[in-house]
């Protein structure tokens, strides 16, 4: 996820030049594990350009959302997302389970 002017985008472009990556966040999510997804890479500048480039070299989905990002960006590496940021994150979750024609894990 990177910052863009309140944006909310999800790409599959293989053109890292078009995507905001002034600050990134990296989530995960296993249900068997986690009561709820967790960051796990954030940074900025080059470490950004860096966690997006990984997730465009493996078809990670990525969505710009500069509202989810500022609530992200207070939640430490390795731990879980806050309540507040739920049903954003559940949205993109959703999303990227359709494209990949997944069906949603069992909770």
């Amino acid at each position: 996820m990177s910052e863009q002017d309140n944006n909310k985008k999800t790409t599959k472009d293989n053109d890292a030049d078009i995507l905001s990556t002034d600050y990134a966040v990296a989530l995960g999510y296993d249900s068997k594990q986690n009561a709820a997804p967790k960051v796990l890479a954030k940074g900025q500048g080059h470490i950004a350009q860096k966690i997006v480039q990984i997730a465009i070299d493996e078809g990670i989905e990525i969505r710009q959302d500069a509202d989810l990002l500022q609530i992200l960006k207070a939640v430490d590496i390795d731990e879980e997302i806050p309540v507040e940021a739920f049903a954003a994150v559940a949205e993109i979750i959703s999303y990227v389970y359709q494209v990949n024609n997944k069906e949603l894990p069992e909770s």
